[in-house]
C-alpha cells in the first residue's frame, strides 16, 4: 500500500485516543505515566512470541549438551531452554562447564538454574567483544551456542573468524502470535519495536491498510521494515534529543492534542 506524504501531512496530527503497544504488558512502565497525563487507552500485544523446541525437534540436530564444556548465553530465553531441554533429556552438565553470557543480567538469571561460581562464569556488557579476553583464555573448550530460530548473530560470526571449536543449536524459536481478535478494532497509533513485528501483521492481516492510523518505530532495523512495507512513519524513536519511545510519542501527542 502506498501513503501519500501529503495525505500523511493532513492527517498525522489528528487527535490521539488509543494506542497499541506491540509487546507484553509491563509491570511498571512510563507508558502508564502518558496513558493517565494525556488520558489515553493504551492497550499491549505481543506480535511476536517465543516457543521452545520439543525435544523430538531438537534432537534431530544430533547435539548433547554434556558434550561440549563451554555453553553461550546471549538471553534469558536461551538459558531457559537450554536448561529445559537438558532436564527433558535427563541431561545432567558437569560442575566444571563454562558458561559465557552477554550481559550481567543473564549472567545473574543463570544462578535460577547453577550454583554460580565466578571462576566459571564469564559476564560481558552487551557486545561479544566484551568477552573477547575471556575467549582467547579459555579457546581450547569446545563451545555450545543456543540459539533461536533467528542464528547466532554476531557471536557465531565472532567464533567463527577466530577459529573456535564451536557449534550453535537452536532450542527455541519466536512466531508470530494470533491476533485475529483485532481484526476490526481501531488505534490511533501502533507502535513497532522490531521488523518481526512487521512481519507479523502482515501475516495476519494481509490486505492491512494504514489509513488514519499513525505508526511508530523504534530503531533503524524497524523504521526499515516499515518503509520496505510502504507505511508511513509518523513517530520514530530514538531521534535527536529523543532516547526513548515514550519521549517520542508524547512529542506527538503534545502537538495532536493541544485543543
Amino acid at each position: 500500500m502506498e501513503v501519500s506524504n501529503i495525505k500523511m501531512a493532513e492527517e498525522k496530527y489528528k487527535l490521539v485516543k488509543s494506542i497499541l503497544v506491540s509487546q507484553p504488558k509491563p509491570e511498571r512502565s512510563p507508558y502508564y505515566d502518558l496513558e493517565e497525563k494525556y488520558n489515553l487507552k493504551i492497550d499491549w500485544r505481543p506480535f511476536i512470541h517465543v516457543e521452545g523446541l520439543s525435544v523430538k525437534e531438537f534432537r534431530k540436530q544430533r547435539i548433547r549438551p554434556d558434550e561440549f564444556s563451554a555453553i553461550i548465553f546471549t538471553s534469558k530465553n536461551a538459558i531457559e531452554h537450554f536448561f529445559r531441554l537438558c532436564e527433558e533429556m535427563r541431561i545432567r552438565m558437569h560442575q566444571d562447564t563454562k558458561y559465557f553470557c552477554k550481559t550481567a543480567a543473564v549472567s545473574n538469571y543463570l544462578q535460577k538454574f547453577i550454583v554460580y561460581r565466578k571462576r566459571k562464569v564469564f559476564a560481558g556488557v552487551r557486545a561479544v567483544q566484551d568477552l573477547q579476553a575471556a575467549f582467547t583464555k579459555h579457546k581450547k573448550e569446545k563451545f555450545l551456542l543456543p540459539t533461536s530460530n533467528l542464528g547466532s548473530g554476531t557471536f557465531g560470526a565472532y567464533l567463527e573468524e577466530n577459529g573456535f571449536d564451536w557449534q550453535q543449536a537452536m532450542m527455541y524459536q519466536t512466531v508470530t502470535s494470533d491476533l485475529s481478535d483485532l481484526e476490526n478494532i481501531y488505534y490511533d497509533i501502533i507502535v513497532f519495536f522490531s521488523p518481526l513485528d512487521i512481519k507479523a501483521l502482515y501475516e495476519n492481516f494481509p490486505t492491512f491498510e494504514q489509513k488514519d492510523t499513525r505508526i511508530a518505530g523504534f530503531g533503524k532495523s524497524t523504521t526499515k521494515a516499515i518503509a520496505d512495507h510502504n507505511l508511513f512513519l509518523n513517530i520514530k524513536a530514538p531521534a535527536p534529543g529523543i532516547p526513548s519511545m515514550t519521549m517520542a510519542l508524547e512529542k506527538y501527542i503534545k502537538i495532536s492534542n493541544k485543543n
